[in-house]
């Protein structure tokens, strides 16, 4: 199986590119993002390849990165999501905003992607939620209070003001992880409109 290619960009299709290889010109699937990082025409590339082996064809995905391609394998775990829905969501969403957004469980964020709906991205943010902060950059303590929340643990005084900030117009990720930043400022015992001040000034970092 391919593994990666290193060569010459020789053109590029709408969703593809072709590779040059000592000479041989193979057709490599990308998602728009990765084609938009790729350099011009005749100069050198390296992508990360996944192989789809069919009985009536063989075909190439090339990411920048391996983080990418474990991201394109991984959301084909979730039902309903095949190849060409998995390069859509990296289209829409580069791998850590993707890792954040099921880390935080913001469905919303998933949706944004053409062809996505709701059930899928509810499946997406459900059925990876525990791989995902392996590959984000988020605060393992933020993952505990959106789960937390989820799941009407969290302090009453945490609750409402996260309620409040939305209120205010923010999104739910954002709002929990700003108060989550607050909640560690002022401790555990911190009233409401103590963590809505600290989780203001979060904000507006």
């Amino acid at each position: 199986m391919i593994g990666k290619l290193k060569g010459l960009i020789d053109s590029y299709g709408e969703d593809y590119v072709i590779l040059d290889v000592g000479g041989v010109g193979y057709q490599v699937h990308c998602s728009a993002r990765t084609l938009q990082t790729l350099p011009a025409t005749g100069e050198a590339a390296v992508l990360s390849i996944e192989t789809y082996v069919r009985e009536d064809q063989i075909k190439l995905f090339g990411f920048r990165g391996d983080v990418e391609r474990e991201w394109f394998r991984l959301l084909q775990t979730v039902q309903g999501v095949g190849a060409k829905v998995a390069l859509a969501v990296l289209s829409t969403l580069p791998p850590s905003d993707l890792a954040n957004a099921i880390a935080l469980r913001d469905k919303a964020a998933v949706v944004r992607t053409p062809g996505v709906g709701p059930k899928v991205a509810e499946r997406i943010v459900t059925e990876l939620k525990d791989k995902a902060p392996a590959f984000a950059n988020v605060d393992p303590a933020l993952v505990h209070l959106s789960g937390a929340i989820d799941d009407a643990r969290a302090p009453r005084p945490v609750t409402d003001a996260i309620s409040a900030l939305v209120n205010l117009g923010y999104g739910q990720p954002q709002a929990a992880a700003a108060i989550a930043g607050a909640s560690r400022i002022a401790g555990e015992n911190a009233e409401t409109a103590q963590l809505i001040r600290l989780g203001l000034k979060e904000l507006a970092k």
